[in-house]
């Protein structure tokens, strides 16, 4: 299995990318939902600046900048601690699934982000505390 390599996307891009992948609903259904989702798995998000990254595979996701950590409690009972970076890869899992069964036009596109994203995950350094979370 070749290991799946992600690219920050420099500012100039995001809207583009964005776009590109799911459309005007982005601004107004996905990245709300993403936020949403990261202010339910942890009472240490505040919000913040989030990376954006594409994957190699076409996926893509997007994370909280820097390197703060967050405590993690979710309703399947897992409770742990995840890097910004794990954080957002868990976030994102929970808004693309959220999404890709919600019947709205982005819910295809957050299907296939969701499986593109679960690879990527699966070789993330945090892959036990982000299957965890999400399972």
């Amino acid at each position: 299995m070749n290991q799946i390599k992600r690219v920050l996307l420099k500012e100039s891009d995001r809207v583009t990318h964005t776009a590109a992948l799911f459309g005007f609903h982005w601004a107004s259904r996905l990245e709300p939902c993403v936020y949403a989702m990261a202010d339910s798995l942890s009472a240490d998000y505040r919000g913040g600046y989030w990376d954006f990254f594409e994957l190699s595979n076409s996926g893509f996701y997007m994370a909280p900048s820097g390197d703060p950590t967050f405590n993690v409690r979710c309703e399947n009972g897992f409770e742990g601690e995840l890097s910004a970076d794990a954080f957002g890869v868990t976030a994102c899992l929970y808004g693309f699934s959220r999404l890709s069964f919600s019947g709205m036009l982005i819910a295809d596109a957050c299907a296939g982000q969701y499986h593109r994203l679960w690879e990527y995950a699966l070789g993330h350094a945090e892959v036990e505390g982000i299957l965890g979370a999400c399972d």
